[in-house]
C-alpha cells in the first residue's frame, strides 16, 4: 500500500501524542514493505527527505508567525500535496485545523481520521473557540471514509452523536528497559520519597483540585508537579498559587523521557487528572512505568486503568488517597498494569490492529 500520515507537526517526534503514533506506525509500517510518506512541518528540526525508511514530505508551516493560524494553512498545504501522491489510504490524525478544507482533500484515497479527544470540552477554549472545534468535528464524521477511536467512549459518543461506527484502537506505550537511580539527583529526589504529576497546566487535568488536597492532607510527603507553567495563564496561576508551599515543587516542563521514566518508576504515587481525550498517552507511560496511579473518576481513565488504581473525584479525596496508600502496599496492580501493557497496549500490538484494519478496508473498497 501507499499510505500518507497527515495532522502532525512530523517525524521524529519532538512534541507531542500524534507525532510518537506517526514514528512508531510509520516506522512499523515501512518496516512491512508499505510505501510511507509523514507530512512535516518546515519548521521541523529534520530536514531530510528519508527518516528510517519512511519517505518525509515537507511542507509550508507559517505557525512561527501567525501562530494558530499557521495550523491551518500548514494542514491545506499538506493536503494540497496529497493529490500529486496517489495515495491508497490517507490517515488523518486529528481534525482541529484540517477538516475545513474537506472539500480539498484528494478523491482517490481512503481517508480515515483518527477523531483525537472531545478537544471542544476543553475549558481553555473561549465560547467561539469551542463552537468551532465541534463544527470541525461535524465535518470530520462527515468527510471521512472511516473513523477510529482511540478510546471506548470516544467511540459511543460519536456512535450516539452521529450515528456513525467507528473503529476502536488505543493508543499505545512499551514497557521501560531499565532506569537509572542516579537520574533523581539532578532533580533532588530520593527513591519513593515523593508523589507528582505529569500534565498540561490546563483546569480540565484537575490540577488545581489534586494540589488542594495535597495541601490538605496531613501527610508531608513532597509533591512534584511536572508541566511547563509559563505556557498559559491558568499554569501562571497555578504556579503563583502554590509556589510558596513547603510540600509542592514544580520541576517545569521534562521533555527527556529516560529521565520522566526514572522518575516516574521512582515515584510513590502519580496522580492523573486528566478528563479530556481518548485513550490518554500519559496514563499508559505512567502504567508502563510501573506507577501506582491515583486517576479522575471518568470513563476514559476507567476503562483503561480499569480496577488497577484508586480514583479521585475532589481534593477530599486527594488528601484521604495520600494519607492512606503507598506504593509498597499495592504491588499487585502495578503488575496487573503491567500484563495489561504487554498484551493490549504495546506499540506492536497497537500497530498491527491499524495495519490489519487499512489491509480490511481495502480489500472491502476493491
Amino acid at each position: 500500500m501507499r499510505i500518507g500520515i497527515l495532522g502532525t507537526r512530523g517525524i521524529p517526534n519532538y512534541h507531542g501524542g500524534f507525532e510518537q503514533f506517526a514514528e512508531n506506525f510509520s516506522l512499523y509500517l515501512a518496516d512491512k514493505g508499505h510505501e510511507v510518506y509523514v507530512y512535516n512541518s518546515s519548521l521541523h528540526p529534520y530536514q531530510k527527505g528519508l527518516y528510517k525508511g519512511v519517505k518525509i514530505i515537507h511542507c509550508k508551516d507559517l505557525e512561527n508567525k501567525l501562530g494558530t493560524g499557521g495550523q491551518f494553512l500548514y494542514d491545506f498545504n499538506c493536503i494540497l500535496d496529497a493529490h500529486k501522491r496517489n495515495f491508497d489510504i490517507l490517515l488523518q490524525l486529528g481534525y482541529t485545523s484540517s477538516s475545513i478544507w474537506y472539500r480539498f482533500m484528494p478523491k482517490s484515497p481512503i481517508v480515515i481520521t483518527n477523531m483525537d479527544g472531545l478537544e471542544w470540552k476543553r475549558s481553555k477554549y473561549s465560547k467561539p473557540v469551542r463552537s468551532f472545534l465541534k463544527y470541525a468535528e461535524y465535518l470530520a464524521v462527515k468527510s471521512s471514509d472511516y473513523l477510529i477511536s482511540d478510546s471506548i467512549g470516544i467511540q459511543n459518543y460519536i456512535q450516539k452523536k452521529y450515528n456513525k461506527k467507528s473503529k476502536y484502537i488505543a493508543y499505545g506505550s512499551d514497557l521501560i528497559d531499565s532506569v537509572d537511580d542516579a537520574v533523581l539527583k539532578e532533580y533532588g529526589l530520593f527513591k519513593y520519597s515523593y508523589n507528582m504529576l505529569i500534565a498540561r497546566l490546563e483546569p480540565e487535568n484537575n490540577i488545581e483540585v489534586i494540589l488542594n488536597g495535597v495541601q490538605k492532607s496531613k501527610q508531608n510527603t513532597p509533591f512534584i508537579v511536572i508541566g511547563n507553567y509559563d505556557s498559559t495563564p491558568f499554569g501562571k496561576y497555578i504556579y503563583e498559587k502554590f509556589k510558596t508551599s513547603k510540600r509542592i515543587s514544580f520541576l517545569g516542563g521534562i521533555y527527556n523521557q529516560d529521565h520522566l521514566n526514572v522518575i516516574r518508576y521512582f515515584s510513590n504515587l502519580y496522580f492523573h487528572g486528566h478528563t479530556v481525550g481518548g485513550t490518554n498517552p500519559s496514563l499508559l507511560e505512567a502504567m508502563a512505568s510501573e506507577c501506582l496511579i491515583v486517576a479522575h473518576n471518568n470513563e476514559f481513565n476507567k476503562y483503561i486503568l480499569k480496577s488497577n488504581g484508586f480514583y479521585f473525584e475532589n481534593e477530599h479525596d486527594v488528601s484521604m488517597l495520600i494519607e492512606t496508600l503507598s506504593k509498597n502496599n499495592n504491588m499487585d496492580l502495578i503488575k496487573n498494569n503491567i500484563s495489561s501493557i504487554a498484551s493490549d497496549y504495546s506499540w506492536e500490538q497497537i500497530n498491527k490492529e491499524y495495519l490489519d484494519f487499512f489491509l480490511a478496508v481495502i480489500a472491502k473498497n476493491k
